[in-house]
């Protein structure tokens, strides 16, 4: 009963025939064995679909069938060529993914290049030399940090399409970090701030994470973030 299941599949995609005009039965699933059998299908069939969409049923099925046989010549590659078609694949698999975060890439630091030339246009937005773009929102009458300091605030980070991807306030809890801890558009436009300031800053890029993003952030996203200054090395 072994090869039940798979005598079945492979049967019903060699033999050329039309599932409508001579429908199969279904396999059995009344032992224990008969359903582990499936179930390992199942699990497999599911991972194969994430792992590898363009997977040809085919092949794998007749790969499964000889996997399964004694019979050593009748099997079409052996590991070494098994695992040369593996690394082949692999390859091509991140050269098309490094293709596409190029691309997306270059599409994103353009579309961040026009909202910033147009933004720095805006009554009350201030341009530094690096690129940084700020907006006074409420102005603070305490100190200023340095680098080196520690600082509490709150914050919210949108992308340019309005979307949140972090935020302190809806956490409901402050952070505290040292300003030579995070990316350059923050260290910089911290230290702009006195605090109890709040800044709208306009972060390019090349201030924020680059080419290479950060967790739910694209490749030369250009950020906005909502940023408090609470207190400068809190206790």
């Amino acid at each position: 009963m072994k090869k039940t299941i798979l005598a079945l599949a492979v049967a019903g995609v060699f033999a050329g025939c039309s599932t409508a005009s001579q429908p199969e039965a279904e396999p059995d699933l009344s032992s224990t064995v008969q359903q582990v059998s499936y179930g390992m299908g199942l699990v497999l069939g599911e991972r194969m679909r994430n792992d590898l969409p363009d997977l040809q049923i085919e092949q794998f099925l007749q790969g499964i069938e000889h996997g399964q046989s004694d019979d050593d010549a009748a099997k079409r590659m052996s590991p070494e060529e098994v695992q040369q078609a593996l690394t082949a694949y692999q390859q091509q698999l991140q050269e098309e993914q490094l293709a596409e975060m190029e691309a997306l890439a270059a599409e994103n630091k353009a579309t961040g290049e026009e909202f910033l030339a147009e933004n720095a246009q805006k009554d009350g937005v201030t341009v530094t030399a690096s690129g940084l773009q700020y907006e006074v929102i409420e102005e603070g009458v305490g100190n200023k940090p340095s680098e080196t300091d520690r600082v509490k605030v709150h914050y919210t980070g949108e992308l340019l399409s309005g979307d949140v991807f972090d935020s302190s306030r809806e956490r409901g809890e402050p952070v505290t970090f040292g300003l030579n801890q995070v990316i350059p558009g923050w260290t910089e436009g911290l230290q702009l701030m006195a605090e109890g300031s709040r800044y709208k800053l306009y972060i390019p890029s090349d201030l924020a994470y680059g080419p290479g993003g950060n967790r739910g952030i694209a490749p030369n996203e250009t950020l906005i973030f909502d940023v408090e200054l609470l207190e400068i090395n809190p206790e």
